[in-house]
């Protein structure tokens, strides 16, 4: 008597896969859209490895720095910078206000969101812009693409999303 081996067709795990990833993709694609940034509020904000002042300090950061919010916990904030670096905050060394940073060597801030625009300003990489309008993420800038930025010497131009973070 021959034994029969039951085997699903190979379509079937990978329709099973297709379905779970179509049930989840609305809300994965809203999370990954919806990157929360915020900025140190103090003059030095420390970086910790872990949620607590008894931590490791990793780094101290100046005032206005752009951080990704990854999750919050009681009274603790785990972020990413620029880098890429993931550490804790204290919840209360957090600001809502916006401001990017450049990530690419040089950074042209132009007069509109053409590449065809006059030039305003070259901002260098680690420079700190501010937010010149209302975008809670890259999704929600007036122009796709671009976000107005102002320099702290008042300065104000269009920068390519590309080429900063904090947004």
């Amino acid at each position: 008597m021959a034994h029969r081996v039951f085997a699903p067709p190979p379509r079937t795990a990978a329709r099973a896969l297709a379905a779970l990833a179509l049930a989840a993709g609305p809300w994965a694609a809203a999370t990954a859209a919806a990157a929360d940034f915020r900025t140190t509020a103090d003059a030095a904000t420390v970086l910790y490895d872990a949620p607590s002042a008894k931590a490791k300090p990793l780094f101290v950061l100046g005032r206005d720095t752009p951080l990704e919010v990854i999750v919050p916990l009681e009274g603790w904030v785990k972020v990413r910078d620029a880098a890429g670096t993931i550490g804790w905050v204290d919840r209360r060394a957090l600001s809502e206000r916006r401001a990017v940073v450049v990530r690419v060597p040089v950074a042209e801030v132009l007069a509109n969101p053409d590449p065809a625009a006059a030039l305003v300003f070259r901002a260098e990489q680690r420079v700190l812009l501010e937010l010149a309008e209302p975008a809670a993420t890259a999704a929600t800038t007036g122009t796709p693409g671009w976000v107005r930025v102002k320099h702290r010497d008042g300065q104000a131009g269009f920068v390519r999303i590309t080429q900063i973070f904090g947004l």
